[in-house]
Protein backbone atom coordinates (compact mmCIF):
# COMPACT_ATOMS: atom_id res chain seq x y z
CA UNK A 1 0.00 0.00 0.00
CA UNK A 2 1.47 3.59 -0.75
CA UNK A 3 1.69 5.81 1.78
CA UNK A 4 -0.32 8.69 2.70
CA UNK A 5 0.14 11.64 -0.12
CA UNK A 6 1.61 14.17 2.49
CA UNK A 7 2.33 14.12 6.27
CA UNK A 8 0.05 17.20 6.69
CA UNK A 9 -3.65 17.46 5.34
CA UNK A 10 -3.94 17.08 1.67
CA UNK A 11 -6.64 18.59 -0.58
CA UNK A 12 -9.93 17.31 -0.72
CA UNK A 13 -8.86 15.78 -4.17
CA UNK A 14 -5.80 14.39 -3.45
CA UNK A 15 -7.43 12.89 -0.64
CA UNK A 16 -10.08 11.58 -2.99
CA UNK A 17 -7.45 10.29 -4.80
CA UNK A 18 -5.76 8.31 -2.58
CA UNK A 19 -8.87 6.70 -1.25
CA UNK A 20 -9.62 5.48 -4.96
CA UNK A 21 -6.24 3.58 -4.83
CA UNK A 22 -7.12 2.04 -2.27
CA UNK A 23 -11.45 1.16 -2.51
CA UNK A 24 -14.03 1.80 -4.83
CA UNK A 25 -14.46 5.71 -5.40
CA UNK A 26 -18.11 5.53 -4.17
CA UNK A 27 -17.06 4.25 -1.23
CA UNK A 28 -14.31 6.57 -0.92
CA UNK A 29 -16.14 9.51 -1.55
CA UNK A 30 -18.61 8.18 1.42
CA UNK A 31 -16.32 7.59 3.80
CA UNK A 32 -14.79 10.93 3.33
CA UNK A 33 -17.60 13.07 3.03
CA UNK A 34 -18.54 11.31 6.80
CA UNK A 35 -15.30 12.49 8.10
CA UNK A 36 -15.73 15.58 6.92
CA UNK A 37 -18.76 16.31 7.90
CA UNK A 38 -19.60 17.53 4.72
CA UNK A 39 -21.89 16.51 0.96
CA UNK A 40 -20.54 14.38 -1.34
CA UNK A 41 -21.39 17.48 -3.28
CA UNK A 42 -19.34 19.54 -1.75
CA UNK A 43 -16.00 17.56 -1.63
CA UNK A 44 -16.93 16.90 -5.65
CA UNK A 45 -17.45 20.98 -5.88
CA UNK A 46 -14.20 21.91 -3.98
CA UNK A 47 -11.30 19.30 -5.11
CA UNK A 48 -8.87 22.16 -3.96
CA UNK A 49 -9.95 22.41 -0.30
CA UNK A 50 -7.28 21.62 2.02
CA UNK A 51 -8.97 18.82 4.23
CA UNK A 52 -8.74 19.24 8.10
CA UNK A 53 -5.88 17.33 9.98
CA UNK A 54 -8.57 15.68 12.46
CA UNK A 55 -10.22 15.13 9.14
CA UNK A 56 -7.60 13.50 7.35
CA UNK A 57 -6.44 11.01 10.10
CA UNK A 58 -10.27 9.75 10.36
CA UNK A 59 -10.88 9.18 6.81
CA UNK A 60 -7.18 7.26 6.20
CA UNK A 61 -8.36 4.91 9.29
CA UNK A 62 -11.41 4.67 8.13
CA UNK A 63 -10.49 3.71 4.60
CA UNK A 64 -7.84 0.96 6.34
CA UNK A 65 -10.97 -0.48 8.31
CA UNK A 66 -12.44 -0.60 4.56
CA UNK A 67 -10.17 -2.22 3.28
CA UNK A 68 -9.74 -4.92 6.16
CA UNK A 69 -13.46 -5.80 5.45
CA UNK A 70 -15.46 -3.93 7.64
CA UNK A 71 -18.81 -2.35 6.16
CA UNK A 72 -19.07 0.93 5.01
CA UNK A 73 -22.16 1.03 6.62
CA UNK A 74 -21.04 0.28 9.89
CA UNK A 75 -17.92 2.82 9.09
CA UNK A 76 -20.50 5.46 8.69
CA UNK A 77 -23.13 4.67 11.04
CA UNK A 78 -25.58 5.05 8.57
CA UNK A 79 -27.28 3.18 5.93
CA UNK A 80 -30.69 4.51 3.31
CA UNK A 81 -33.63 2.52 3.10
CA UNK A 82 -36.83 3.11 1.39
CA UNK A 83 -35.32 7.00 0.57
CA UNK A 84 -34.14 7.67 4.68
CA UNK A 85 -31.08 6.94 6.30
CA UNK A 86 -30.79 4.75 9.26
CA UNK A 87 -28.98 4.84 11.90
CA UNK A 88 -26.30 1.01 12.25
CA UNK A 89 -24.33 -0.78 14.65
CA UNK A 90 -22.54 -4.12 14.42
CA UNK A 91 -25.58 -4.96 17.03
CA UNK A 92 -28.21 -4.61 13.70
CA UNK A 93 -28.43 -5.93 10.27
CA UNK A 94 -27.29 -3.90 7.55
CA UNK A 95 -30.72 -2.91 5.97
CA UNK A 96 -30.60 -4.04 1.84
CA UNK A 97 -32.20 -3.25 -1.00
CA UNK A 98 -34.11 -6.58 -0.88
CA UNK A 99 -36.17 -5.74 1.91
CA UNK A 100 -37.74 -3.22 0.34
CA UNK A 101 -39.71 -6.30 -1.55
CA UNK A 102 -41.33 -6.42 2.40
CA UNK A 103 -42.36 -2.94 2.02
CA UNK A 104 -43.61 -2.57 -1.31
CA UNK A 105 -46.10 -5.95 -0.71
CA UNK A 106 -46.95 -4.70 2.78
CA UNK A 107 -47.73 -1.18 1.90
CA UNK A 108 -50.26 -2.78 -1.56
CA UNK A 109 -52.08 -5.42 0.73
CA UNK A 110 -52.13 -2.26 3.39
CA UNK A 111 -54.23 -0.34 0.56
CA UNK A 112 -56.90 -3.40 0.32
CA UNK A 113 -57.57 -3.71 4.32
CA UNK A 114 -60.21 -0.44 5.32
CA UNK A 115 -59.92 1.02 8.64
CA UNK A 116 -57.29 1.58 10.47
CA UNK A 117 -54.50 -0.89 10.77
CA UNK A 118 -52.19 -2.95 13.27
CA UNK A 119 -49.17 -4.25 12.04
CA UNK A 120 -46.21 -6.45 13.79
CA UNK A 121 -42.57 -6.44 12.72
CA UNK A 122 -40.53 -9.28 14.54
CA UNK A 123 -36.83 -9.11 14.58
CA UNK A 124 -37.14 -5.25 13.96
CA UNK A 125 -33.44 -4.88 14.24
CA UNK A 126 -32.79 -1.49 13.30
CA UNK A 127 -36.40 -0.34 12.65
CA UNK A 128 -35.97 -0.19 9.41
CA UNK A 129 -38.93 -1.93 8.09
CA UNK A 130 -41.25 -0.78 11.25
CA UNK A 131 -40.22 2.88 11.03
CA UNK A 132 -41.09 2.56 7.18
CA UNK A 133 -44.54 1.45 7.78
CA UNK A 134 -45.12 3.63 9.92
CA UNK A 135 -44.20 6.98 8.01
CA UNK A 136 -45.45 5.25 5.29
CA UNK A 137 -48.82 4.26 6.42
CA UNK A 138 -49.55 7.23 9.29
CA UNK A 139 -52.80 5.70 10.77
CA UNK A 140 -51.65 2.72 11.66
CA UNK A 141 -50.55 1.65 14.91
CA UNK A 142 -47.17 -0.73 14.71
CA UNK A 143 -45.62 -2.58 17.19
CA UNK A 144 -41.85 -4.12 16.91
CA UNK A 145 -40.24 -6.26 18.63
CA UNK A 146 -36.66 -7.76 18.76
CA UNK A 147 -35.08 -10.44 21.41
CA UNK A 148 -31.27 -7.98 21.75
CA UNK A 149 -32.00 -5.23 23.68
CA UNK A 150 -29.04 -3.63 21.84
CA UNK A 151 -30.76 -3.81 18.50
CA UNK A 152 -33.81 -2.01 20.37
CA UNK A 153 -31.79 0.72 21.50
CA UNK A 154 -30.42 1.39 17.57
CA UNK A 155 -34.33 1.15 16.40
CA UNK A 156 -35.58 3.69 19.24
CA UNK A 157 -33.25 6.00 18.49
CA UNK A 158 -33.75 5.53 14.73
CA UNK A 159 -37.55 6.26 15.55
CA UNK A 160 -37.02 9.36 17.11
CA UNK A 161 -34.75 10.78 14.68
CA UNK A 162 -36.79 9.97 11.92
CA UNK A 163 -39.90 10.78 13.86
CA UNK A 164 -42.18 7.64 13.65
CA UNK A 165 -44.56 6.80 16.98
CA UNK A 166 -43.50 2.90 16.74
CA UNK A 167 -44.07 0.25 19.79
CA UNK A 168 -41.10 -1.15 21.07
CA UNK A 169 -41.03 -4.81 22.98
CA UNK A 170 -38.44 -7.05 24.00
CA UNK A 171 -39.42 -10.80 22.88
CA UNK A 172 -38.70 -13.56 21.40
CA UNK A 173 -40.86 -13.50 18.32
CA UNK A 174 -44.60 -13.70 20.12
CA UNK A 175 -43.24 -14.73 23.25
CA UNK A 176 -44.49 -11.18 25.48
CA UNK A 177 -48.07 -10.20 22.77
CA UNK A 178 -50.06 -11.98 25.18
CA UNK A 179 -53.39 -11.89 23.21
CA UNK A 180 -52.80 -9.39 20.56
CA UNK A 181 -53.68 -10.04 16.79
CA UNK A 182 -52.35 -7.66 14.33
CA UNK A 183 -53.98 -6.96 10.56
CA UNK A 184 -50.43 -7.30 9.02
CA UNK A 185 -47.34 -9.18 10.46
CA UNK A 186 -44.10 -9.11 8.79
CA UNK A 187 -40.52 -10.77 9.53
CA UNK A 188 -37.27 -11.02 7.89
CA UNK A 189 -35.82 -13.45 10.46
CA UNK A 190 -32.75 -15.20 10.05
CA UNK A 191 -32.54 -17.91 7.03
CA UNK A 192 -28.87 -18.44 6.72
CA UNK A 193 -27.62 -21.89 7.23
CA UNK A 194 -24.85 -22.38 9.48
CA UNK A 195 -22.53 -23.58 6.70
CA UNK A 196 -23.83 -21.26 3.73
CA UNK A 197 -20.18 -19.79 2.33
CA UNK A 198 -22.02 -16.50 2.11
CA UNK A 199 -21.52 -15.90 6.00
CA UNK A 200 -17.24 -16.07 5.02
CA UNK A 201 -17.86 -13.29 2.36
CA UNK A 202 -18.27 -9.16 2.64
CA UNK A 203 -20.09 -7.49 4.89
CA UNK A 204 -21.92 -10.98 6.52
CA UNK A 205 -18.30 -11.48 8.30
CA UNK A 206 -19.20 -8.65 10.38
CA UNK A 207 -23.01 -8.79 10.45
CA UNK A 208 -24.54 -10.02 14.18
CA UNK A 209 -24.64 -14.04 13.50
CA UNK A 210 -27.74 -14.38 15.51
CA UNK A 211 -29.68 -12.38 12.86
CA UNK A 212 -28.40 -13.95 9.59
CA UNK A 213 -27.73 -17.85 11.08
CA UNK A 214 -31.17 -20.51 11.84
CA UNK A 215 -31.14 -24.30 12.13
CA UNK A 216 -32.55 -26.59 9.67
CA UNK A 217 -30.68 -25.55 7.26
CA UNK A 218 -31.85 -21.96 7.71
CA UNK A 219 -35.68 -22.63 8.04
CA UNK A 220 -36.11 -22.92 11.54
CA UNK A 221 -37.27 -19.46 12.83
CA UNK A 222 -39.08 -19.01 9.61
CA UNK A 223 -40.97 -22.44 10.93
CA UNK A 224 -41.58 -20.92 14.20
CA UNK A 225 -42.86 -17.65 13.42
CA UNK A 226 -44.79 -19.27 10.94
CA UNK A 227 -46.49 -22.03 13.47
CA UNK A 228 -47.77 -19.20 16.01
CA UNK A 229 -48.21 -16.07 13.78
CA UNK A 230 -51.92 -17.49 13.10
CA UNK A 231 -52.82 -16.97 16.93
CA UNK A 232 -51.81 -13.59 16.87
CA UNK A 233 -53.50 -12.68 12.69
CA UNK A 234 -56.71 -10.43 12.65
CA UNK A 235 -59.28 -12.42 10.11
CA UNK A 236 -58.15 -11.55 7.18
CA UNK A 237 -54.43 -10.40 8.14
CA UNK A 238 -51.54 -11.69 6.39
CA UNK A 239 -48.22 -12.96 7.60
CA UNK A 240 -45.49 -11.87 5.13
CA UNK A 241 -42.17 -12.92 5.19
CA UNK A 242 -38.49 -12.37 3.89
CA UNK A 243 -36.59 -15.46 2.77
CA UNK A 244 -33.79 -16.39 0.82
CA UNK A 245 -34.30 -16.87 -2.67
CA UNK A 246 -34.06 -20.85 -3.19
CA UNK A 247 -36.67 -20.90 0.12
CA UNK A 248 -39.95 -19.99 -1.54
CA UNK A 249 -41.66 -23.39 -1.92
CA UNK A 250 -40.45 -24.83 1.22
CA UNK A 251 -42.24 -21.54 2.93
CA UNK A 252 -45.24 -21.68 0.88
CA UNK A 253 -46.12 -25.18 2.03
CA UNK A 254 -45.43 -23.72 5.48
CA UNK A 255 -47.74 -21.15 5.36
CA UNK A 256 -50.26 -23.60 3.49
CA UNK A 257 -49.66 -26.26 6.78
CA UNK A 258 -50.56 -23.73 9.14
CA UNK A 259 -54.11 -23.29 7.02
CA UNK A 260 -53.19 -19.50 5.29
CA UNK A 261 -55.12 -19.05 2.08
CA UNK A 262 -53.86 -16.96 -1.26
CA UNK A 263 -50.21 -18.04 -0.70
CA UNK A 264 -48.22 -16.86 -2.68
CA UNK A 265 -44.49 -15.31 -3.36
CA UNK A 266 -42.94 -12.15 -4.68
CA UNK A 267 -39.75 -11.41 -6.67
CA UNK A 268 -37.37 -8.20 -5.71
CA UNK A 269 -35.70 -6.03 -7.97
CA UNK A 270 -33.43 -8.78 -8.88
CA UNK A 271 -35.70 -10.76 -10.14
CA UNK A 272 -35.74 -13.54 -7.53
CA UNK A 273 -37.90 -14.97 -4.89
CA UNK A 274 -37.99 -12.97 -1.78
CA UNK A 275 -41.13 -12.74 0.50
CA UNK A 276 -43.57 -15.15 0.68
CA UNK A 277 -47.09 -14.55 2.49
CA UNK A 278 -50.80 -16.03 3.20
CA UNK A 279 -53.74 -14.88 4.59
CA UNK A 280 -55.61 -15.74 7.28
CA UNK A 281 -59.49 -16.45 6.61
CA UNK A 282 -62.80 -14.25 6.95
CA UNK A 283 -65.21 -16.00 9.78
CA UNK A 284 -67.27 -16.50 6.71
CA UNK A 285 -64.77 -18.35 4.45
Amino acid sequence: MAEPVAAAAPTLGQALAWGRERIPALEARLLLAHACGSPVSFLLAYPERSLPEHAWRTFTELVTRRVAGEPVAYLTGTREFYGRSFQVTPDVLIPRPETETLIDVALALADQRPGPLRILDLGTGSGCVAITLALELPQAEVVAVDCSTAALAVARRNAMSLGANIALIESDWFYQLGDEVFDLIVANPPYLAPDDPHLQEGDLRFEPRQALVAEWNGLRELVAITLYAPDFLAQGGWLLLEHGWTQAKEVRGMLLDVGLFDVQTWRDLGNRDRVSGGRKRWMWE
